[in-house]
C-alpha cells in the first residue's frame, strides 16, 4: 500500500487491524440490511455492490435514496387521480350516512361514517384498492417493497387523514407537489399510490 493510500476501514496504515478489531457490521458497513449485490431488491432492483446509492440516472441507481421513483415501480397517481378516489369514496359513505342520518339519529350516522372508513381501510388494506381506486385505476401499497399494507396499517392510515385535514387540508395538496406524491397519513405509515 502507498503512504498516499487511506487505510482501509478498521485498518491502520500498513494493513494492521485498528485498535478496536475489525469491523463490527460485517463486512461492508454501507450494505442494505438483507441486500445480497447483484440480487434483486424492492420491486425487481439489483442491490448496488456495498449498498451504497450510485447517483441518479446511474444503471441501477438507488432512487429511493434520492426520494425517487425506484425502477420497476409501476407509476405514482398524480393528485388528479387521488382526489378522484377519494371523492368517489366520500360520497359512497356520505350517501349512506344521509340516509341513516334521516331514518335514524345523527349518532347513528356518526356510527356508520366511523364503520365506513374502516370497512375501506380494511378494504384498502388487503386488496390495495376501495371502491373509489376501483374506480379510477390506482393502488395503495408499502413504499419500500410494493406489498399490500394490510388492514391494520390501512385502517391506522384511514384514521391518520385527519392529520392531512387540520392545517386547512394541506397534507390532501401535498401529492401536488411531493416527490413521492404522498399525503402526511401516506409518509407516516410508509404508503404510495400507484396508477399502473
Amino acid at each position: 500500500m502507498s503512504e498516499n493510500q487511506p487505510p482501509p476501514y478498521g485498518g491502520t496504515p500498513g494493513g494492521q487491524p485498528g485498535p478496536y478489531g475489525q469491523n463490527p457490521y460485517g463486512e461492508n458497513p454501507y450494505q442494505q440490511p438483507g441486500g445480497i449485490p447483484g440480487q434483486p431488491g424492492p420491486y425487481g432492483q439489483p442491490q448496488q455492490p456495498g449498498g451504497v446509492p450510485s447517483y441518479p440516472g446511474a444503471p441501477g441507481a438507488d432512487y429511493a435514496a434520492y426520494g425517487q421513483q425506484p425502477a420497476g415501480m409501476p407509476p405514482l397517481a398524480n393528485w388528479g387521480w387521488r382526489f378522484l378516489s377519494g371523492l368517489i369514496d366520500a360520497v359512497i359513505v356520505g350517501v349512506v350516512a344521509i340516509v341513516v342520518s334521516l331514518a335514524t339519529n345523527q349518532l347513528v350516522a356518526d356510527l356508520v361514517n366511523i364503520a365506513g372508513v374502516v370497512v375501506l381501510g380494511y378494504m384498502e388494506g388487503t386488496t390495495g384498492q376501495t371502491p373509489g381506486k376501483m374506480a379510477v385505476g390506482t393502488r395503495t401499497l408499502r413504499e419500500a417493497d410494493g406489498q399490500l399494507l394490510g388492514a391494520g396499517r390501512a385502517i391506522g392510515r384511514r384514521f391518520l387523514h385527519i392529520l392531512d385535514a387540520l392545517p386547512c387540508l394541506l397534507g390532501y395538496l401535498w401529492p401536488a407537489w411531493d416527490a413521492k406524491r404522498q399525503t402526511f397519513a401516506d409518509k407516516i405509515v410508509s404508503s404510495v399510490v400507484i396508477k399502473p
